[in-house]
């Protein structure tokens, strides 16, 4: 059973990410409604940091904020928008793939670079 609950300083620390942050991703709905103590403050449960930090995993490799939304309203729709969910990962997966491409072969062009200037060359 989640019976852990953080508050969202102990979210935002964990998850690297700010309070307000954590606020915006549930007023756009990233998040789900957040359960509150009777003070009214957010009580986040374990189940809820896993959320964020899959978030934050798709917003650092550069999933557009209206992609992740969609990924999220269809979460909450369950299990029959699986294949849905899994064709959206996949196109990211891939547009993430190329990007690491990309930065491989700009690497390289760098490390050439850097040789030739160890080895004299000016160019």
């Amino acid at each position: 059973m989640d019976t852990e609950l953080l508050t969202i300083e102990q979210v935002a620390e964990r998850a690297g990410l700010s309070a307000h942050t954590l606020r915006y991703y549930e007023r756009i709905g990233l998040l789900d409604p957040v359960g509150r103590a009777t003070s009214g403050h957010r009580r986040y449960a374990t189940k809820d940091l896993a959320w964020i930090e899959f978030l934050t995993r798709l917003r650092a490799t550069g999933m557009p904020i209206r992609l992740m939304q969609e990924f999220a309203a269809l979460r909450r729709q369950g299990n029959t928008t699986i294949a849905r969910r899994c064709a959206l990962l996949e196109a990211h997966q891939q547009m993430v793939q190329t990007h690491i491409e990309e930065l491989q072969q700009n690497l390289k062009a760098i490390s050439h670079k850097i040789e030739m200037y160890h080895q004299g060359e000016e160019n």
